[in-house]
């Protein structure tokens, strides 16, 4: 029988999302310790201004949805991604993020910028004035009240709320050790569809841009290669062979390395903020 998008509720998909594959709600979602040693060691690797090769063509389509001379608050800056070009285009940006790694991070670039602030706090629990535009890429994935963090957002956005969130598809030869070998694979378990929902839901009418992207992984050797490949496979034990069969047809060798190349897209989700 089909049912009205109405009657589905998102965002307890979205809260069932949460729990991994064997029904458990993973120690980094609700440890906030746990969390902020990822981001410390993660901070650590990166170099001067280092950033994501697909953040510059996610940007691009955030950028069109940002007016001139406006104040942003930027949710989950992470490694500022979008924290470098966001200032290049608004007056004042505001950092919001739970980690003090980041903050601390991010404070070294802009040392002697006035119109850069930074808040540590959750985004559920911060307490910030309205900004003309919120953006958050990719930071959500700890928060269980999704409706009352997409409210927010359209409370304190006063000229326009983004969201952008990377999604599918799984790497290809994940469907085929499912398909053709029968493993059981951990396919996201939760999307941009979700929070998309949520909204309509909330009577929230968003626009909703997919974007195309690639990622490549270089490895050095095969072993690398079979070990970073098949850490999505649930079953406690799989034959290597079957994980090589199946990377066959997507791998090249290019200038003495292993090349693997996957498509993938990013959803731009952005609205004109409304009262509610």
């Amino acid at each position: 029988m089909n049912r009205s998008p109405l009657q589905i509720d998102f965002e307890q998909l979205w809260k069932q999302g949460m729990y991994d594959w064997h029904g458990k709600m993973p120690e980094r979602m609700i440890n906030d310790e746990l969390e902020e040693a990822f981001w410390t060691e993660s901070i650590k690797k990166k170099t001067y201004r280092q950033t994501d090769a697909h953040a510059k063509p996610i940007y691009e389509k955030i950028r069109k949805h940002i007016p001139e001379n406006a104040t942003c608050l930027e949710i989950g800056p992470g490694w500022g991604n979008y924290t470098f070009p966001l200032r290049e285009d608004v007056n004042q940006l505001t950092l919001v993020d739970s980690s003090e790694s980041v903050l601390r991070y991010l404070q070294q670039y802009f040392i002697d910028d006035d119109a850069v602030r930074y808040v540590h706090a959750k985004w559920e629990e911060s307490e910030i004035e309205p900004h003309d535009v919120v953006v958050g890429v990719n930071c959500y994935y700890r928060i269980y009240e999704m409706n009352a963090a997409l409210l927010k957002m359209n409370h304190i956005a006063k000229k326009r709320a983004i969201i952008g969130l990377t999604t599918g598809q799984i790497q290809p030869h994940y469907v085929v050790l499912d398909q053709k070998y029968g493993y059981d694979i951990k396919y996201p378990r939760r999307d941009y569809i979700e929070i998309f929902n949520m909204l309509y839901q909330l009577g929230i009418y968003a626009d909703c841009e997919m974007l195309p992207l690639e990622r490549t992984y270089y490895y050095e050797s095969y072993e690398d290669l079979y070990v970073a490949q098949s850490k999505k496979i649930l079953n406690e034990t799989f034959q290597l062979e079957d994980v090589k069969n199946a990377l066959a047809d997507f791998i090249t060798e290019e200038n003495g390395q292993i090349v693997y190349r996957h498509k993938f897209y990013a959803a731009i989700i952005s609205w004109q903020p409304i009262n509610i």
